[in-house]
């Protein structure tokens, strides 16, 4: 089974940065890292999970959402594994628990298409 790892959280004051990573892992046979598709999706207390960016495997198109473009940054090394968020300008509405999610083929920000979640890293921004 695919398996993520992601590190990098931290405290981090407003209009700081953070970079995000994330390791995969556990591909099936005939599978490799690119043919997934890698998201980043958060969670602050009391709500849903939002998609925040994601990649796709295939050609390396970037998407995101609207409240972090121009300030999130995602990018892929499929030599290493990994998939990386540089999160600049950090807002405190940006605190939340960070995923890595990754799906085979479709590309989405929409987080119940992800089929393998990794345990989430949080991210806390200070006023």
């Amino acid at each position: 089974e695919v398996q993520l790892v992601e590190s990098g959280g931290g405290l981090v004051q407003a209009g700081g940065s953070l970079r995000l990573s994330c390791v995969a892992s556990g591909f099936p046979p005939g599978f490799t890292f690119r043919d997934y598709a890698i998201g980043w999706i958060r969670q602050a207390p009391g709500k849903e999970r939002e998609g925040v960016s994601c990649v796709a495997g295939s050609d390396g198109s970037t998407y995101y959402a609207d409240s972090v473009k121009g300030r999130f940054t995602i990018s892929r090394d499929n030599a290493k594994n990994s998939v990386y968020l540089q999160m600049n300008n950090l807002k405190p509405e940006d605190t939340a628990v960070y995923f890595c999610a990754a799906v085979r083929g479709t590309v989405t920000l929409y987080p119940p298409v992800y089929d393998y979640w990794g345990q989430g890293t949080q991210v806390t921004v200070s006023s």
